[in-house]
């Protein structure tokens, strides 16, 4: 009865419980079997070292490391009031595995590597980890010691040397039931390489356009300097594997190392420099969990079924160009028509339908390359399916979570001065074609307050207008002031400088071309006001004159409406263009996050006449 004196004595978890009651009830039952059916997460010593090859298929000589405590409770020689016996490491025999529902992790001694195997596939490696220093170098482990193995969770520390060498970097890996491994490197392990056969390098951003880095586009480069943020995603070869990498706040600089292989050019390692804190990887997998379409000519003004299937429910998406910049579409559910600012009304370009997956591609979205598509958010997924955001949640927490997702910078900024009890499409166009049939009858003395509403309700719109097209004069004034600066310290970087500045500088050219058409708040006063006098009395010339004022204020919103849509594409261009740009020089890549940071605080909470992402 001893191993239910000492559950007495000690809160066990239930799977510990349920493990011990077996092994006593049923003795000729094995530590390995049982723990293997109850334990969430098991930690192996395959007895013998990997040699050439990592086969994970065969465990029938492997043995189960015991977990914390297990031993005492199982090992009827040990004394539980012997302090001597507590602190006794286990002593591997061969190469530790560590094993959960989503994952094989192995750590091969003899190669000095981290080996990451899928569960659902493991006939090839998905991950490779070596500390940065002995990337490309001879290495083995010199060292394994566990930390914390409770069946839900593991830690081990490892350290690795490079054969013939004095010194050895030393990490913790840990492990539990959500698939994640958290890398804590040893203060002398200034950075770590993650090999993996990722065809495309995603850079999520919530508020601007994700970056998507396709190593054929640069055939004479073999390293990417990226202004990497929180959160990283590989689509991985073959388009049933995502690599999700995340990493706290903080200087850590991230390269994409390129290499060529059979199946065409590959991001071949993700090199960090950690700045001493962790790093964290999960892999996600599904068949077709993300996918590559090409967009053939043939694809013109029709729809057309592509011969892909979500695997699940999600917020998929992809992005195609308009107005001549990348833009982020979300699927939608089934086929419509939209209004956006510039291109005007067209086919929405993606949607499911019945399983089917359709594009609808025109002139103002044209079929140009090709469209990737993936997700990162939930969006009715099932509660057993982790998306990229619920892993970036699990491992930073809500509340840095928060920032990055900024979920208040995604809502859009109203222009409908009373809500829903104003006129419905709050805009010059809409309200003048609301008070086009009170003027087309003669009733505009009866329905005078009615009148005077919708015209308050144009005030609101074109006052709204004008401040954020305020906003982005005063973005696009402030970046051109910083670029200069920073070219004057950085002479080598002056192509990038001059790119960048080229772009924002758009923003002020487009404002002085349309300033004449926008008018300005005076203006919209006066035309207020004569608006409104024509409900004062019956005039057979109101109407005439009602028809006048109309195109004026058409006229003046339109422009506004264009030049604050025109301003948010080159600021998302702008966006963009330094994420791409600065990848052949390491010294432009702060310059880009700065760039970045200060688009992205312009780009919160658009206006309804911007092309945003959750249009």
């Amino acid at each position: 009865m001893k191993p239910y004196r000492y559950i007495a004595n000690y809160e066990l978890p239930l799977w510990k419980i349920a493990l011990i009651f077996l092994l006593v009830t049923n003795p000729e039952i094995s530590i390995a079997q049982r723990t293997q059916q109850t334990a969430s997460t098991i930690v192996w010593d395959t007895q013998l070292p990997f040699v050439n090859t990592v086969d994970i298929r065969d465990k029938n000589n492997w043995k189960v490391v015991p977990a914390d405590l297990l031993t005492l409770e199982l090992d009827p020689s040990a004394a539980v009031s012997d302090p001597a016996y507590y602190g006794r490491e286990y002593s591997f025999k061969g190469d530790v595995v560590v094993e959960n529902e989503h994952l094989v992790a192995v750590f091969w001694s003899g190669k000095g590597k981290l080996v990451v195997f899928s569960k659902t596939d493991s006939s090839k490696e998905k991950i490779e980890f070596v500390p940065l220093q002995l990337k490309g170098k001879p290495a083995n482990i010199s060292r394994y010691s566990i930390l914390h193995n409770t069946g839900e969770e593991a830690a081990l520390e490892v350290s690795f040397s490079a054969k013939g060498a004095e010194n050895s970097f030393s990490a913790i890996f840990s492990f539990d039931r959500t698939g994640i491994i958290e890398i804590k490197p040893a203060e002398n392990m200034k950075g770590i390489s993650l090999f993996s056969p990722i065809e495309f390098g995603v850079m999520p951003d919530f508020i601007g356009d994700d970056l998507i880095y396709d190593p054929e586009k640069y055939p004479s480069g073999t390293t990417l300097n990226i202004p990497s943020e929180n959160i990283f995603l590989g689509l991985l070869n073959g388009q049933n594997d995502m690599l999700v990498v995340t990493w706290p706040m903080g200087s850590q600089r991230m390269k994409l190392v390129l290499d060529n292989s059979k199946n065409g050019r590959l991001i071949e390692s993700l090199d960090f420099d950690n700045d001493g804190k962790s790093i964290y990887l999960a892999l996600l997998d599904a068949p077709g969990i993300w996918h590559k379409e090409e967009l053939k000519p043939s694809y013109l003004e029709k729809d057309v079924a592509v011969n892909w299937k979500r695997p699940f429910p999600a917020k998929w998406i992809t992005q195609l160009y308009e107005a001549d910049v990348k833009t982020t579409f979300t699927f939608k559910e089934s086929k419509e028509t939209i209004w956006r600012g510039v291109t005007g009304r067209y086919n929405f370009p993606v949607w499911f339908d019945e399983g089917k997956t359709f594009y609808r591609l025109g002139k103002k979205v044209p079929p140009k390359g090709y469209s990737l598509v993936y997700f990162l958010e939930r969006k009715d997924t099932p509660v057993s399916i982790s998306t990229p955001v619920d892993i970036m949640k699990e491992t930073l927490g809500r509340q840095a979570c928060d920032t990055i997702l900024d979920l208040p910078g995604r809502k859009l900024r109203t222009h409908h001065r009373r809500g829903a009890a104003g006129v419905r499409r709050a805009a010059t166009c809409g309200c003048t074609e609301a008070m086009q049939a009170v003027f087309d009858a003669g009733d505009e003395v009866e329905r005078r307050e009615y009148v005077e509403g919708a015209v308050d309700d144009m005030v609101y719109f074109v006052t709204r207008h004008v401040e954020r097209i305020d906003e982005y004069q005063v973005f696009a004034n402030n970046m051109i002031e910083y670029l200069n600066l920073a070219g004057k310290s950085a002479a080598d970087l002056k192509p990038f400088i001059d790119n960048m500045r080229a772009i924002v500088q758009e923003i002020p050219q487009g404002y002085e071309i349309q300033k004449e058409n926008m008018k300005d708040l005076d203006y919209a006063a006066e035309l207020s006001r004569k608006t409104k006098a024509l409900t004062r009395k019956k005039d057979p010339q109101n109407l005439p004159t009602y028809n006048d004022l109309s195109e004026k204020w058409r006229a003046m919103g339109g422009a506004q409406d264009s030049v604050i849509a025109q301003c948010h594409t080159i600021t998302r261009q702008l966006f963009q263009e330094a994420g791409y740009g600065c990848v052949n020089q390491s010294g432009a890549v702060e310059i880009a996050r700065e760039i970045r940071r200060r688009c992205r605080d312009c780009l919160r909470n658009p206006d309804g006449y911007e092309i945003w992402q959750n249009y």
